[in-house]
């Protein structure tokens, strides 16, 4: 690969009129080929195929975490003044409110189908993105906004939090019965719950929200990264004890060894918790700024570019494909420190990892981007069937054209929807 141009030639990116107008640009082809085909008019969305068509338009398995991400990022959408956006706000906050809901027990499937239930299981995971969904749509006023955001707020204390820990714990049957005996805890639901309680804070101001999110980050990063090295440990036992050879079939969510994809989504999540909370906790910076560092030394691919998937204990590739989701929160993080610790390194790691995502994620002849590459960078699908998700994409689009003191709807709402 060619040499990198020094930054005295480009400067900083992120204050140029036209990479403004270029991740602009980006965010509103995101836009246009999720709004419209991605609406399942029997509820919740389809995941798309290349072409941006439905992959099983009859029997589709919609998971709780793409509806809850499509209402957080179309009430994105609708405070840029999107047309439109707030009509897919609507069908997403019906269909999370009025089916994935269990009227039943209380708390929220994690899969349905045109039928009902496919999972009835209470997944920690899907419980954060419907936090986060609720928190998105109070910011536009969504009816349905407060309800939500009361219930989940009320499962989330009463059922998953566990305060002797300070984290939550992973999953349960539909009656709340711990499944596969509780044995297992896990930082990803952890983290994304992170993320919906920053979301929560900002738009109610009540402090438990961030109280609960320094404490999950205080177990998961502080303590746990810190005492191997900085990396994200994934995988725990039920007491917080790190488990280095758990294995799991789903690799979509619980691969083996480490992701650095993770490293680097809390990189960002720590300097935004960090922001929020008034830069008081001393340890977050520099653990962010490590975090950051150690996923471009071990997670990066010098040679092809990319990230890859999962790394052994040894700090090998282990799952060498490379998926588009930790090349956004690469791009994202980097933004993030060169906002509150400014150097050429992560302004030039800023550009390798976007000249990549050009390059290689970007569906340039039909629209999206492509979620799995191998590790030469050529589409596949392995693990991800086609296109199912803007979440990701569209944050890394955004997230560099406001304020690294907040989520995306504080920025938006805080500059009145200017760019």
């Amino acid at each position: 690969m060619a040499p990198a141009i020094g930054n005295a030639a480009l400067g900083n990116w992120t204050s140029r009129a036209y990479h403004r107008s270029w991740l602009l640009a980006q965010a509103n082809g995101l836009f246009d080929f999720f709004q419209h085909d991605s609406i399942n008019p029997k509820g919740g969305f389809y995941d798309l195929d290349d072409t941006g068509r439905p992959l099983d338009a009859e029997g589709q398995v919609r998971g709780i975490h793409i509806a809850a991400r499509a209402v957080h990022c179309f009430s994105i959408g609708a405070l840029l003044g999107r047309p439109g956006a707030s009509d897919v706000v609507d069908h997403g906050m019906d269909y999370l409110w009025n089916h994935y809901r269990d009227r039943k027990n209380g708390g929220y499937f994690w899969s349905l189908d045109n039928n009902g239930p496919v999972d009835s299981n209470k997944q920690g995971y899907g419980h954060a993105f419907v936090l986060l969904a609720a928190s998105s749509a109070k910011t536009i006023g969504h009816p349905l906004a407060d309800g939500m955001l009361a219930d989940i707020t009320e499962i989330l204390n009463t059922k998953f939090w566990e305060p002797r820990h300070g984290a939550i714990a992973e999953e349960f049957t539909a009656d709340w019965q711990p499944l596969d005996g509780g044995a297992y805890r896990g930082q990803n639901s952890n983290m994304h719950l992170t993320e919906a309680l920053m979301a929560a804070f900002e738009a109610t101001g009540d402090r438990d929200y961030l109280a609960k999110a320094e404490s999950i980050a205080d177990l998961v990063i502080r303590r746990a990264a810190g005492s191997v090295d900085w990396r994200v440990a994934e995988h725990f036992d039920a007491e917080w004890n790190l488990n280095k050879d758990y294995y799991h079939p789903n690799e979509m969510f619980r691969p083996a060894g480490t992701t650095p994809g993770h490293w680097l989504e809390w990189a960002r999540l720590i300097l935004q918790l960090w922001a929020l909370g008034g830069k008081r906790i001393a340890w977050m910076p520099d653990a962010a700024k490590a975090l950051f560092e150690q996923s471009m030394a071990l997670g990066w691919d010098n040679d092809k570019g990319g990230f890859f998937y999962t790394l052994d204990w040894a700090d090998k590739p282990a799952k060498r494909n490379k998926l588009w989701w930790p090349a956004c929160e690469g791009a994202a993080a980097a933004h993030f420190l060169n906002e509150h610790l400014p150097s050429d390194y992560h302004e030039e790691c800023y550009r390798k990892i976007w000249n990549v995502i050009e390059r290689a994620f970007i569906d340039h002849r039909n629209g999206g981007w492509h979620e799995e590459l191998t590790e030469d960078l050529v589409p596949s699908h392995a693990l991800f069937p086609g296109k199912g998700d803007i979440y990701h994409a569209l944050q890394a689009c955004l997230i560099p054209l406001f304020p690294a003191t907040g989520s995306l709807t504080k920025g938006i709402t805080d500059a009145g929807g200017r760019l």
